[in-house]
């Protein structure tokens, strides 16, 4: 969750030089020329997916690699790095009240002032921050748009934690990767019509790299992996640690301005998370 955390700052860097779809079809074709021989050596050959594995693996795909990456880069591009992560704040309540639904995980008042205080902490951020350029043009409807994304990373990972149970690791990595490739692909080819890769300096070259095997490979399979042996609520709570890593790289990377209304916000988020590990 470091990892995917570190997403956020690399793709506002990425989206102020390159249009959304052409980023995530060149992150998911890097991470499927790595991840598919992989799964195909772990599997001596291709590996055996059920219909039914193979429907929410593309669902899987649709939501957190297609919808997430698409809702995240577009509201980057309207809001601060800052604002972005700690509206992802608010994944482990989502997630939680997700896997409780779908999982038939429990649900207690725990749970329920978690989710509202993440809320609360999102409407603090939103209608309280600073009026600056760092903001970006539409703050409000940007962080719209991450939280959008945020629904969409806590479907990928109730479906994670279903396919965790059948099927290899670096299988559910290789395919999830492989698919959202196959969905970023027409719209990635559509934009690189407009935009000439030969301007692109190293600095963008190696934020792409690392978009795709960092972030990508590196993430998936330790997220795989990890997944396999907790709940999807156990799991949840522990993407609070990508809000922080994000956070805290777009005032160090970026240089992001301070704003008082980041630290009542994320504390709202923060307690959120406190109170599901104690309800854990």
């Amino acid at each position: 969750m470091a990892l995917v955390g570190s997403s956020v700052v690399v793709g506002k860097l990425l989206v102020a030089h390159l249009p959304v779809f052409l980023i995530s079809g060149i992150r998911f074709a890097i991470a499927s020329l790595i991840l598919v021989p992989l799964a195909l050596l772990a599997a001596r050959g291709v590996p055996a997916i059920g219909a039914r594995d193979f429907g929410v693996m593309a669902l899987q795909a649709a939501s957190g690699m297609f919808a997430f990456n698409v809702l995240l880069l577009a509201g980057l591009a309207l809001t601060s790095a800052a604002e972005g992560g700690i509206v992802t704040s608010t994944t482990p309540a989502v997630a939680a009240a997700l896997a409780a639904v779908v999982l038939g995980e429990r649900w207690t008042g725990r749970r329920s002032a978690a989710i509202g205080l993440a809320v609360l902490g999102i409407l603090i951020v939103t209608s309280l921050g600073a009026a600056t350029p760092a903001r970006g043009p539409q703050p409000a409807l940007g962080n719209a748009l991450v939280f959008g994304a945020v629904v969409a990373e806590a479907i990928f990972l109730v479906c994670s934690r279903v396919l965790a149970r059948r099927l290899r690791p670096v299988t559910v990595a290789a395919g999830i990767t492989l698919l959202g490739f196959l969905m970023f692909a027409p719209l990635a080819l559509r934009d690189a019509r407009a935009v000439d890769l030969t301007q692109l300096g190293v600095g963008d070259w190696s934020a792409l790299v690392y978009y795709g095997v960092a972030v990508t490979v590196v993430a998936f399979l330790l997220w795989a992996l990890g997944v396999r042996e907790v709940e999807a609520t156990t799991a949840a709570v522990f993407t609070g640690v990508l809000p922080v890593s994000a956070v805290t790289l777009s005032y160090v990377v970026l240089g992001e301005p301070f704003h008082w209304s980041h630290m009542i916000g994320g504390g709202c988020v923060v307690s959120a998370i406190l109170l599901a590990v104690r309800d854990r």
